[in-house]
């Protein structure tokens, strides 16, 4: 592979204009085919063939029309002690009312004073709109006057809120990435030294970001994706493709320095470091495709699109940065700087902290593995739901009407429990349910024109992520009623969190054996894959230990402006995992393939690991402060799962660089000394030699010239 590689660099280098030409090509490509092809994407999540899916279904085909169906609750609030039923609050709503019926797609809208659905105290109602079409078909004019329609209602004094499906647009903010790539940029100066090699990482993984994008803006009109399915692709996009290119512009810079032609210098820069850009890439894009044995189609839908943009940047790093390489020449070096007064035998950071650990292995040890035990203890209270309006901004209309409908109907009301079940049982039904802990209320039964199905709205005196509602979910599950299923929006969340739970085990066992066969076939090593993945599941637990503080105790939540706390984000166990397996791995790859190098070639156990350190530790610490920087500037997301995603693996890499690939894995390496690349010789001699370091292409260009020179020794044939 290593060969192919340099191959390619050369190539890229030397036809460099082609080279950009083709990159620049398939971007517009890709911008015409988003222009012309995309579709809408949803904030809803669903699995086929959970029992409130089954559910849906069936209320689809019994009743008739509405499951795809936009609908919105406007809610109405009076001020003081006045009451909505006065005569000049009740004229201000029916106009409203008037207006709402007007408004374009609306289809009708239940008034409250004809449905009753008035709080007791009078000071808060709703009313229901309903639209002709899917609310990813609500047109923005259509929310617009909707919004509009209650303006006479506010000009009386009244309260007026949003809340549903049509209310939520998917946010266009760019700050995050903004922020990102800001801090990105001023790491890469100070790594390099040079305004042009700073800027290259930058070029490339924004055109390999842009490309992405688009990529999945195409698919959007043939599939249906998460809103969030771009932010993910775009977080992910962004910090590998800086990371790759910058360990490739460093390769290059060193060939330079040791004295190689530019084309020279690149190919074996691409040869070299770029097999294990390969390899780290493949790790993401296998972790991030892997999601699809879960199961769960927006989830496989989300990991396949960030895969695919993952895929994007290791294609970039490989071909389009030699050639970019190719246009800067020898501004891709630092400028000379005089060295007068300057020691000549200054020691690099990542030897001198090397060597601190080596020779304080078990206190290194120790104290790391107990901050991480300390980080990770809140994990254990670790709680899982879907988002809904309470966790939106608290400025947001949907949170406040949110509030409001729990403040003036019960917390439960957010929350409506649909039974269904045959017509025969419906009255038992109700009975049997209205006598549960945390009922609230149990409506008569509603039956279908045919007779034969009927339907019951429960709800629960809880919200609807508490734990109360999700066990009362259970018991009316397991109450023996004939024919009886739950759904609604609480009861699909339910499910949805438990498959995802579910699927927690298998796709972590899935994630640690890759990691662990991988790492196998590059170190050639039983002890240093093992050491890897307990240092990966390590950072996991911190992660989620940090993740649980801020998010769900709401412990330093003001420091990143986090409004609500709340359970977390079901999909974050999987995605936190699937995501920092794939940057764990990276690091191990860039920071032990040199020690395993040493180590080969005669250097002492600790020898070679101080010299990995040497080599690595400074790339490695610029990309950590990279990705950690392109994550953390997602915690300005309003979307939940963004947000939250952002916080925690800006936090995971931190502790998986700094504390375990930097502190733990040496001090582990020095105490297990030579045994750390034991391998019994069959399993030697099963294995392939992958290569990653390019130790094979290295040797294959040291002997050329001296198998040249020996060609030109021999006589001439006769």
């Amino acid at each position: 592979m290593a060969t192919l590689l340099y191959r390619l660099g050369r190539f890229s280098f030397r036809q460099r204009r082609l080279t950009l030409a083709v990159w620049v090509t398939v971007l517009a490509l890709f911008g015409i085919g988003a222009a012309t092809l995309s579709g809408p994407t949803s904030g809803a999540f669903s699995i086929p063939g959970t029992e409130s899916s089954r559910a849906m279904e069936v209320l689809e085909e019994k009743f008739g029309g509405g499951s795809d169906t936009a609908s919105a609750k406007v809610v109405f609030t009076s001020p003081g002690d006045t009451k909505l039923t006065g005569a000049e609050q009740k004229a201000a709503i029916e106009t409203a009312i008037a207006e709402l019926a007007k408004a374009p797609q609306v289809a009708s809208v239940a008034s409250p004073f004809e449905t009753q659905t008035i709080s007791q105290d009078q000071q808060t109602a709703y009313a229901t709109v309903t639209y002709s079409v899917a609310a990813t078909d609500v047109t923005t004019d259509a929310r617009k006057a909707m919004m509009a329609a209650a303006d006479s209602a506010k000009s009386a004094g009244l309260g007026v809120e949003f809340s549903g499906e049509v209310t939520q647009t998917v946010e266009q903010s760019h700050a995050a990435e903004a922020i990102g790539i800001v801090v990105a940029a001023f790491v890469l100066i100070i790594t390099f030294g040079s305004l042009v090699a700073a800027g290259l990482p930058l070029l490339t993984a924004l055109i390999g970001v842009g490309i992405g994008m688009l990529g999945i803006q195409v698919a959007t009109g043939f599939f249906d994706l998460s809103s969030s399915t771009s932010a993910l692709a775009t977080m992910l996009g962004l910090a590998v493709g800086i990371d790759y290119a910058l360990f490739v512009v460093s390769r290059y810079r060193h060939e330079l320095a040791a004295g190689h032609e530019q084309e020279e210098a690149a190919g074996r820069a691409v040869g070299t470091a770029g097999s294990a850009v390969v390899f780290a890439g493949l790790t993401v894009i296998i972790a991030l495709a892997a999601l699809s044995v879960t199961g769960i189609p927006f989830l496989t839908a989300m990991g396949v699109a960030a895969a695919g943009t993952v895929a994007v940047a290791v294609v970039i790093t490989l071909s389009l940065v030699p050639a970019i390489l190719g246009f800067a020449g020898r501004r891709i070096l630092p400028r000379r700087r005089s060295t007068a007064g300057q020691s000549p035998a200054t020691v690099p950071f990542g030897e001198r902290w090397a060597r601190n650990v080596v020779r304080h292995r078990w206190p290194a040890l120790l104290v790391s593995l107990g901050l991480i035990a300390v980080v990770a203890v809140p994990a254990l209270d670790l709680r899982l739901a879907l988002p809904d309006d309470s966790t939106a901004s608290v400025e947001s209309t949907q949170r406040k009407a949110y509030d409001q409908l729990a403040e003036g109907f019960g917390a439960g009301f957010n929350g409506p429990l649909v039974v269904v079940l045959p017509a025969a049982g419906a009255e038992q039904a109700q009975q049997v349910i209205g006598k549960m802990n945390d009922v609230a209320m149990v409506t008569p039964p509603t039956v279908n024109p045919a007779g034969d199905t009927a339907m019951l709205t429960v709800i629960p005196a809880s919200a609807p992520t508490s734990e109360a509602t999700k066990d009362l979910v259970h018991t009316i599950r397991d109450a023996e009623i004939p024919g009886l299923a739950v759904t609604g929006t609480t009861a699909v969340n339910i499910d949805i969190s438990e498959k995802l739970t579910a699927a927690l085990i298998p796709y972590l066992a899935i994630v640690v054996g890759l990691a662990f066969v991988l790492l196998m076939l590059v170190f050639r090593s039983i002890l240093v894959p093992l050491k890897a993945t307990v240092g990966f599941l390590l950072s996991v637990a911190a992660a989620f230990g940090a993740l649980v503080a801020v998010f769900q105790n709401g412990h330093l939540a003001g420091l990143i402006g986090l409004e609500s706390t709340g359970p977390i984000v079901s999909v974050m166990p999987i995605f936190l995992i699937g995501i920092l397996f794939g940057l764990a791995m990276d690091y191990e790859v860039f920071l032990v393939t040199r020690t395993r190098e040493d180590f080969v070639h005669g250097a002492g156990p600790n020898d070679a690991i101080i010299s990995g350190m040497k080599h690595g530790a400074r790339v490695v610490t610029a990309a950590a402060l990279i990705m950690m920087s392109v994550f953390a500037g997602f915690i300005l997301a309003d979307d939940t799962i963004i947000k939250s995603l952002g916080f925690a693996l800006a936090f995971g890499v931190a502790v998986d660089a700094f504390l375990v690939r930097m502190t733990i894995v040496p001090a582990v390496m020095s105490l297990l000394g030579r045994s750390a690349w034991w391998l019994p010789r069959w399993l030697d001699r099963i294995l392939p030699n992958v290569d990653v370091e390019g130790e094979q292409l290295t040797r294959q260009l040291a002997a050329e010239p001296v198998e040249a020179a020996e060609r030109e020794k021999l006589p001439a044939a006769a």
